[in-house]
């Protein structure tokens, strides 16, 4: 029997692209391709909660997406992460991006460019099991089901 390729594998494959080495990506370049990943787990999750209107399903996975929750979530995992990823983690947060935080402090926005950037890596690297674990500890911490909404721009509640 013919065993299937992974998620990334079948793309890469599939489309003919060249593999690239995600340790010579920039960090936003991690964190572009993990923005969309993150999403797409988000997402998935939503969606096996059973069939809702799609509006409230935007809005929830907005309300997880967003820079405020990722830089919550990434405070919650930090002290879980291996060397490796704490370092792929504070390249996109020290990374110098040009396009400025539409609804977010700039720590959220920096700290969630992080989170973005470790996701990515773990996507292109195929370490799936690490990446689902990782997003269901913070998914489940205390501190990402009980946040409050702030105020867009300062952060203040």
């Amino acid at each position: 029997m013919e065993e299937s390729l992974s998620f990334t594998k079948a793309i890469f494959e599939g489309l003919n692209l060249n593999e690239t080495n995600p340790r010579q990506l920039s960090p936003l370049v991690l964190a572009y391709i993990g923005d969309c990943a993150y999403d797409l787990i988000i997402k998935t999750k939503i969606v096996s909660e059973g069939n809702t209107q799609v509006n409230k399903m935007n809005k929830q996975a907005s309300s997880l997406v967003k820079a405020e929750a990722q830089s919550i979530m990434i405070g919650v995992l930090e002290p879980l992460l291996t060397s490796d990823e704490e370092a792929i983690y504070k390249r996109g947060r020290n990374a110098k991006s040009y396009t400025s935080a539409k609804n977010a402090s700039i720590t959220d926005y920096r700290r969630a460019t992080g989170f973005e950037a470790l996701v990515g890596y773990l996507y292109l690297t195929e370490q799936f099991d690490r990446l689902v674990e990782l997003v269901k500890i913070g998914l489940e911490s205390e501190e990402m089901k009980t946040r409050k909404p702030t105020n867009r721009r300062t952060n203040e509640i």
